[in-house]
């Protein structure tokens, strides 16, 4: 298995997941996360993000690992940045440290499979219906034509990534070990979501 750092900068943000071999854009503006992105550019480019929980400053067991792919500084103190993504981690401890920004110590081992040419998936015409519908429901509009071209994980990662659900429903997607058991989650909460609607609908008539 390709060697990570095992301690490393992790930006927290609520509702925020993302993939290997997927890209994120990010918009820095706080100190904390400048002197972040200023400290993981200069050492390997290396970072990592991970959901922070709502109610507390707590953050989520799984995020995954990126490298910034490109970094660019505004006229007023911002910096945009892209980051791809490499692996997904496992948090198993907080570092103390005097910075800024927090630092964890990670393991690896649980998300090889991440390292991996994974086989394609497919996303079953049943799936893609219920997408539509539960899109359409919620007023989210996906340009769908150039989403048919992304290769079929992509689309399932693309989905996970910016469909409205939970955090504690986007972290069950996340932390799916493979392709084919985030499908299967996808498509229950999927269901879910439609079937609450359709049993709200048949009550207020």
């Amino acid at each position: 298995m390709k060697s990570f750092p095992k301690i490393i900068p992790i930006f927290p943000l609520s509702g925020v997941i993302y993939f290997p071999k997927t890209n994120l854009p990010l918009n820095i503006f706080e100190q904390r996360y400048l002197d972040l992105v200023n400290d993981a550019y200069n050492k390997d480019k290396l970072m990592g993000m991970v959901q922070l929980h709502r109610k507390n400053n707590t953050v989520y067991k799984v995020g995954c690992l990126g490298k910034i792919s490109d970094l660019q500084k505004s006229d007023d103190g911002r910096i945009l940045i892209n980051l791809t993504g490499l692996t997904r981690f496992e948090i198993l401890e907080e570092i103390e440290n005097d910075k800024l920004y927090r630092e964890f110590k990670v393991n690896y081992k649980n998300y090889e499979v991440d390292l991996k040419e994974m086989s394609s998936v497919d996303t079953n015409d049943d799936l893609m219906k219920k997408i539509k519908i539960f899109y359409e429901r919620n007023g989210l509009l996906l340009n769908w034509k150039e989403f048919e071209k992304l290769e079929e994980n992509q689309k399932i990662n693309t989905l996970a990534m910016i469909s409205p659900i939970s955090n504690e429903e986007k972290q069950k997607l996340i932390e799916s070990i493979s392709m084919k058991e985030k499908v299967k989650t996808l498509d229950q909460i999927v269901s879910f979501y439609l079937h609450d609607n359709e049993i709200k609908n048949k009550t207020i008539q």
